[in-house]
């Protein structure tokens, strides 16, 4: 163990070392408060992996993060200059300011009503909003640096690395009821909508009748845990961490992250087709039990295959015509 902490505090400089544990302590005091809605809501069920997610690309980034530390420390060390020094440090100590006031907003709440939505929610952005900048903050310093813009600035360039690790508790973090209800009854409506227009082109009769299809077989009704909330968030977290792991530049990530949401949406919908029509031919009793759960294990399986599917295409054919990269950019 002392060898251990030996070579931690060698590879990493004083004021970086305590601000980093102080940010691992904000996070898992995130994680401890966001574990109840891992336990009690099926929909947020993945965020038992976001720790050892967030552990693994640490891990996997760390000669990184230290040859960016170094690359902080060095003499002529890149730093945002004229105005856009100001504006990065006003964004930066206007984030720790509402961070702060959101994080002791979220945890008096949860102090006085318990564990909530709300306050999980204003915890967890709180907490993101303090980890990023702290960081920044107590990033070395050069005693020569150099001139540049924003994005080129050393400390800039650090704290992209620790983007995947802050950000992702958002995914895992519960909405508020009201959004998360909207939400539900929006893709209920998508998929109710979808499906009967699907059957009706194909010259099947059935009949919508608000969130219940009327089949000839009996009566389909699409519950709230059909609407596909679950998939959708399943499927954002699992590609935010192939995006994060495999993917370099920062467009590449988003249009991931992107393909994740929309192939969510159409496995949903194809389960749904499915669903129906198997009640279609053997009757709404038949599509209950291990149909039902197999189905909805399917599309996340399918959209996490379709995403690794993806990955070749967005490091080969989308990278022509880039200049080759000598170190991975993380975001």
């Amino acid at each position: 163990m002392k060898l251990f902490w030996r070579k931690l505090s060698a590879a990493v400089p004083a004021p970086f070392l305590p601000a980093l544990f102080l940010a691992a302590g904000f996070l898992g005091f995130v994680a401890w408060d966001q574990s109840h809605w891992w336990r009690v809501k099926e929909d947020y069920s993945f965020g038992w992996l976001v720790p050892l997610f967030v552990a693994f690309v640490l891990h996997d980034r760390w000669a990184r993060i230290s040859g960016a530390l170094a690359a902080c420390a060095a003499a002529g060390s890149p730093r945002a200059a004229g105005l856009q020094k100001w504006l990065l440090l006003v964004a930066v100590g206007a984030s720790l300011l509402s961070g702060a006031l959101m994080f002791l907003l979220g945890a008096f709440y949860r102090a006085g009503a318990g564990t909530s939505q709300p306050g999980t929610l204003a915890i967890t952005l709180g907490a993101v909003a303090i980890v990023l900048p702290l960081l920044f903050v107590n990033a070395p310093e050069s005693s020569a640096a150099s001139t540049c813009g924003i994005f080129g600035d050393a400390r800039v360039r650090l704290v992209a690395l620790f983007l995947f690790p802050a950000l992702v508790w958002l995914v895992s973090a519960p909405m508020v009821s009201a959004v998360e209800s909207q939400l539900n009854l929006a893709l209920l409506r998508y998929i109710v909508t979808a499906v009967a227009s699907v059957f009706d082109l194909l010259g099947l009769p059935l009949e919508q009748q608000g969130n219940v299809l009327a089949l000839p077989t009996g009566n389909v009704g699409v519950e709230d845990a059909c609407s596909g909330i679950r998939s959708l968030t399943g499927c954002l977290f699992a590609g935010s961490f192939l995006a994060a792991v495999f993917l370099e530049t920062l467009w590449k990530k988003i249009a991931l992250v992107v393909a994740a949401l929309g192939l969510a949406l159409l496995t949903n919908l194809g389960r749904s087709l499915f669903l129906t029509a198997w009640a279609y031919r053997y009757g709404p009793r038949a599509i209950e039990g291990t149909v039902h759960d197999a189905a909805g294990y399917a599309v996340l399986g399918l959209t996490v295959a379709g995403l690794l599917c993806l990955l070749p295409i967005y490091n080969l054919k989308f990278a022509l015509g880039e200049p080759p990269a000598t170190t991975r950019k993380e975001s």
